[in-house]
């Protein structure tokens, strides 16, 4: 941890070792890159879990943090990672039209962008990535309402995009993400989510998992696509404007092209 964080976390006034402790490891996270300014936070139990602090401390520290500008909190959608105006690389992502995006738009992104992750997440995945992935799976198909396993769907499309260890699949998911907190998308997702098309969902996400564990990238790309093109097809409820999408060019592909 540096310095530079450590005195950043005193003058947030954090006293207990457990909240400065998550102090320090948002603001290293979110400094870094490596949890990308609008990307989604964990909730208050899973930061205290982890951290072995209360509650209680998880929302002094993240008061803290938003006071300072380094995360924004928006009512009934969650705690997202953010960066003082006064901090470079601040205007990188400021102001970005995330509001202007439609849902069939943030689709048809979605299918040309995240099926160029397999490759180098089967290149560079660790055994921490992996766990993540599987925490995500265990926690939507645990999810007791839509809100929660949309969150959960979420964090491990966002997982996927960090095994791939590319700042530029981070920075486009966060975005993504954040594209998914308007209220167009949710109610287009609780309005088509039905009990089976859940368990399918989820059946797709842990046949993505297991591919990219087994080293798989061609299998868990066409996986993948299937997956995107199911969401697309339900979110709409028609074939129409369903994207296909064919072998990745060889300029793009991270296995071939350079």
């Amino acid at each position: 941890m540096s310095r530079n964080v450590i005195t950043e976390t005193t003058a947030l006034r954090l006293r207990s070792k457990g909240a400065q402790a998550l102090g320090n490891f948002l603001l290293s996270e979110i400094r870094s890159g490596r949890i990308p300014v609008g990307a989604k936070l964990p909730g208050e139990r899973e930061l205290s879990e982890r951290f072995g602090t209360s509650r209680g401390s998880v929302r002094r520290v993240l008061a803290a943090l938003r006071d300072a500008g380094w995360i924004t909190q928006v009512l009934g959608s969650g705690t997202f990672a953010s960066r003082p105006a006064d901090e470079p690389g601040a205007e990188c992502t400021a102001g970005l039209p995330v509001d202007q995006i439609s849902p069939a738009e943030l689709m048809e992104a979605r299918l040309l962008i995240e099926p160029l992750m397999p490759s180098l997440i089967v290149r560079n995945a660790t055994r921490a990535d992996f766990a993540r992935m599987h925490e995500c799976l265990a926690k939507s198909e645990q999810a007791q309402t839509v809100d929660e396993f949309e969150e959960w769907d979420g964090a491990l499309h966002q997982a996927l995009a960090r095994a791939t260890h590319n700042q530029f699949f981070l920075q486009v998911l966060a975005m993504t993400n954040r594209a998914r907190q308007q209220d167009d998308w949710g109610t287009l997702k609780r309005n088509s989510l039905t009990p089976e098309r859940r368990a399918e969902y989820e059946r797709q996400h842990r046949e993505i998992v297991a591919a990219l564990e087994d080293r798989n990238a061609e299998h868990a790309r066409s996986a993948l696509i299937a997956h995107l093109a199911q969401i697309q097809r339900n979110l709409f409820n028609s074939t129409d404007g369903v994207l296909e999408t064919g072998p990745i060019p060889a300029e793009l592909n991270p296995d071939t092209g350079r």
